[in-house]
């Protein structure tokens, strides 16, 4: 099974795949920037959004749940999408 959460900030694709057996991957404008391997019921995913050379904003994803798979992803530490 797999599940795909996006979302656009400012100008940048933010992609997050949930599978069973790869486990978690976060993509920021398509190049890979965290994972985890396996299966969890809650995992953690990081990565660094640059908006030029000097400024740069981090990316937390948090991903749960049982039955189904919630995300939330926040830029610095701002709530930009909830499912």
């Amino acid at each position: 099974m797999k599940k795909v959460f996006e979302v656009t900030y400012e100008g940048h694709h933010i992609q997050v795949v949930n599978t069973w057996f790869n486990g978690e991957k976060l993509y920021i404008d398509g190049k890979l920037q965290d994972g985890n391997l396996g299966i969890a019921l809650r995992a953690t995913l990081r990565g660094i959004l640059k908006k030029n050379d000097q400024i740069t904003k981090n990316i937390k994803v948090s991903l749960g749940g049982i039955f189904t798979i919630k995300c939330k992803i926040f830029v610095d530490n701002v709530l930009v999408f909830s499912k």
